[in-house]
């Protein structure tokens, strides 16, 4: 089973044919293929292919599966002895992508 490295978002991921992955937000509507160009390395049935940086001959769909967000993180600052605190929070805008072939 071949499976590819692609960086997206600023993350790697080890991906292969049927997973399912949450990616930071991509372009596209729930049901899109979009096709995810950065490869840089794949591997699989013993032997390995790594890109300088990229292999620009190896290209992965995937379909999106869903459009959403991730859990909250809240962020807490805090000085002590001078009444200083804030308190932010944060949703990270994420895509669920379902990896259908690689070629």
């Amino acid at each position: 089973m071949s499976y590819v490295v692609i960086r997206t978002g600023g993350k790697q991921y080890r991906v292969a044919p049927g997973d399912v992955v949450r990616v930071e937000r991509l372009q596209g509507t729930v049901g899109d293929r979009i096709t995810l160009p950065d490869v840089l390395m794949l591997g699989g049935n013993g032997d390995v292919k790594i890109g300088t940086p990229t292999l620009g001959d190896v290209k992965v769909t995937a379909e999106i599966l869903e459009q959403g967000q991730g859990k909250k993180v809240m962020v807490f600052k805090k000085k002590r002895r001078k009444s200083y605190s804030r308190q932010r929070g944060h949703r990270q805008q994420l895509t669920t992508l379902k990896i259908v072939e690689i070629a």
